[in-house]
């Protein structure tokens, strides 16, 4: 069973990050989310953020950092309007922090 999980897991490799081969974006595909709701949308897509102490504000913002770095995220400017909003918590496990995004509300409203 262990030789078995070794060999998919190897024949899978490209799946996994690394550390010269970190997450990154998907080159030339944008991922379209269709909802089943029109605007304005309702208040459960349009949540505000879960209240963090500043060490979890500082810990997120570095996770966000890493991940605009790698082209996962994108930041917008002052002027553009968020649609939908999902809260992202902070955790802590062994000292590490980790940032978990909610996407309980917006998984309801989408369209498979």
């Amino acid at each position: 069973m262990k030789e078995k999980l070794i060999d998919l897991l190897f024949k899978y490799k490209n799946a996994f990050a690394t550390e010269k081969e970190p997450l990154g974006a998907i080159i030339e595909h944008e991922v379209e989310i269709i909802l089943n709701v029109e605007k304005p949308y309702p208040p459960l897509l349009r949540r505000l953020a879960y209240p963090a102490s500043p060490r979890a504000r500082e810990a997120l913002e570095v996770h966000i950092k890493e991940l605009v770095d790698l082209g996962v995220l994108r930041k917008l400017g002052h002027n553009q309007q968020v649609e939908v909003t999902t809260p992202v918590i902070k955790t802590w496990h062994n000292g590490k922090s980790r940032m978990v995004v909610d996407f309980r509300a917006l998984s309801t409203y989408t369209i498979p």
